[in-house]
C-alpha cells in the first residue's frame, strides 16, 4: 500500500498522534476504537483499556501504508532531506537571479499561473546579465552557452543543487516555463552539457514531504491539479522527455503520469511504454523509498479508472495494447449529458468542469440544452466564467461571457 501521509509529515506530529489514538482507545472512544480495529494488524491482542503505545503506533503506521512504526519513522526522516516546498521560499527577499528562477518555474501549487512565467521574462529581457550569475538561472533560461560557461569554470555545478529551491540545474531546466522562445536544439542542448557534466536524469524531489518524487521527467511533462494553462508541459516536453528516458531516466514515474492523466492524449503514455513503463521499476526512487511509492501495476491501474471513468477511449486502447487488463469496466461515454445539466456534483454542475478544462464543444452543448452560466459552486462561490478565467481558458471564458450575466469586463 502506497504512503498516504500528509504535507510536511515531521516524526514529532505522528508521535502525537499515536499518543492521542492511545488515549483515547483507552477511554472507549468509539471512533478510536473503529480506528483501531481497522488498521492494528491484531485488533483482539490490543486490549482497548491498557493499549500499549507501540499498538497505536503500529495502527497509525499502517494506515498511512507503512508495515510498522521504524518504517514509518524511517521514511519521515530520509523525506527530510529530499523535501521541498515552494511556498517557503521568501520571493521577495531574492536576489534577481534567484528571482528569476523561482518566478520562471511551476510551483506545483496554486500560485502557478503564466503571469509569473511572464515576469520572469521581463526580468532577463531588463538584466540579461543574469544568466551569468549563477548556473541555476542560466539553466532556467534555457541558455547553453551560459550553462557551459559555468560548468568550464566548475564541471561540479553539473549536479549541485542550489537556487531558491535548491534544486540541480537539470531540474531547472526541466521545470521552466520561461518563455524565452528557446528551440529544441537549445534545450536539448542544454540538457545533454548537464548531462555529461553528470546530471542524474532521475533528479528529483519530494514536494512537502509526499511519497512520490517530482522528477527531472514529472516537470518536463507537465500539467496537474491547477490545469494545462497554469501549469503546462515543456514547449519541448516529448523531446526532452526522450532524451531524459534515453539516459536511464525511469519510466515508472507516478507523478508525471498522475499530472498528465486529466487532460485526454496518449503520446506521453507511448514514449513511457516503449522506455519500460510497467515493467520493474529500479530507479533510484524506488531504492529511497520502497514500498511508501505506488508499484508499476498501481500505477497503472489508477490510469486504467481515471480513462474509464473519463471516456478517455484511447487511452484504454493504449493499455489494453501493453497487457493491462481493461475488461469489466465501465467506461464513461463523454459525449453524454447529464440528466440535470444543472445538478452539482461534487459541489458544481457539469458547466464548471466544461469551463475549467476549457471544453468549448461541450459548453456550447450544455448551454443549448439549458446548463445556467449563472451557478455558484460551493467551494468558492464562483460561476462557470470565473472557472474558465482562473484556469486562463481564454477561448472559454469569451464564450461564457457571452452567456452569462453581469459578466463584465474581462480581467486586465
Amino acid at each position: 500500500m502506497p504512503s498516504s501521509l500528509p504535507d510536511s509529515p515531521s516524526v514529532d506530529k505522528l508521535r502525537e498522534q499515536a499518543r492521542q489514538l492511545q488515549r483515547r482507545v483507552r477511554a472507549a472512544d468509539p471512533d478510536a476504537l473503529g480506528f483501531l480495529t481497522q488498521w492494528h494488524p491484531r485488533p483482539d491482542r490490543a486490549a482497548p483499556d491498557s493499549l500499549a503505545l507501540h499498538d497505536a503506533q503500529l495502527a497509525v503506521a499502517r494506515r498511512y501504508g507503512f508495515a510498522g512504526w521504524p518504517a514509518l519513522v524511517g521514511y519521515v526522516e530520509t523525506a527530510r532531506a529530499l523535501s521541498r516546498d515552494p511556498a517557503t521560499v521568501a520571493e521577495d527577499a531574492l536576489d534577481p537571479a534567484d528571482l528569476f528562477c523561482a518566478l520562471g518555474c511551476l510551483r506545483y501549487d496554486e500560485r502557478d499561473e503564466p503571469p509569473r512565467r511572464d515576469r520572469a521574462a521581463a526580468l532577463l529581457a531588463g538584466d540579461p546579465s543574469l544568466v551569468h550569475r549563477s548556473i541555476w538561472a542560466a539553466a532556467t533560461a534555457a541558455d547553453p552557452d551560459a550553462v557551459r560557461r559555468h560548468l568550464d569554470r566548475d564541471r561540479s555545478l553539473g549536479r549541485r543543487a542550489g537556487g531558491p529551491r535548491r534544486w540541480e540545474p537539470l531540474l531547472y531546466l526541466c521545470y521552466s516555463r520561461v518563455p524565452t522562445g528557446r528551440d529544441v536544439g537549445e534545450v536539448l542542448e542544454v540538457a545533454r552539457v548537464l548531462l555529461d557534466a553528470g546530471a542524474d536524469p532521475d533528479a528529483g524531489f519530494l514536494w512537502r514531504g509526499l511519497a512520490t518524487p517530482f522528477t527531472a521527467l514529472t516537470g518536463t511533462f507537465g500539467e496537474g491539479e491547477q490545469g494545462p494553462r497554469r501549469q503546462p508541459r515543456h514547449p519541448h516536453d516529448v523531446a526532452l522527455a526522450t532524451l531524459l528516458l534515453d539516459s536511464g531516466a525511469e519510466a515508472n514515474d507516478g507523478q508525471a503520469l498522475y499530472n498528465r492523466m486529466f487532460t485526454p492524449g496518449v503520446e506521453h503514455l507511448e514514449l513511457l511504454f516503449r522506455h519500460g513503463l510497467g515493467g520493474p521499476d529500479r530507479g533510484p526512487w524506488r531504492r529511497r523509498l520502497g514500498d511508501a511509492m505506488e508499484s508499476p501495476a498501481e500505477l497503472l491501474d489508477r490510469q486504467l479508472h481515471w480513462a474509464a471513468e473519463h471516456g478517455f477511449t484511447d487511452r484504454l486502447e493504449l493499455l489494453a495494447r501493453h497487457g493491462v487488463d481493461v475488461s469489466g469496466v465501465e467506461v464513461c461515454d463523454r459525449s453524454a449529458l447529464p440528466d440535470d445539466v444543472n445538478a452539482k456534483v461534487g459541489g458544481r454542475t457539469a458547466l464548471h468542469d466544461a469551463a475549467w478544462g476549457g471544453d468549448l464543444e461541450r459548453i456550447g452543448a450544455l448551454l443549448a440544452a439549458g446548463a445556467d452560466p449563472g451557478i455558484a459552486d460551493d467551494a468558492h462561490g464562483g460561476r462557470p466564467l470565473e472557472w474558465a478565467e482562473h484556469a486562463y481558458q481564454e477561448e472559454a471564458a469569451a464564450l461564457l461571457r457571452r452567456h452569462t450575466p453581469d459578466a463584465g469586463a474581462p480581467p486586465a
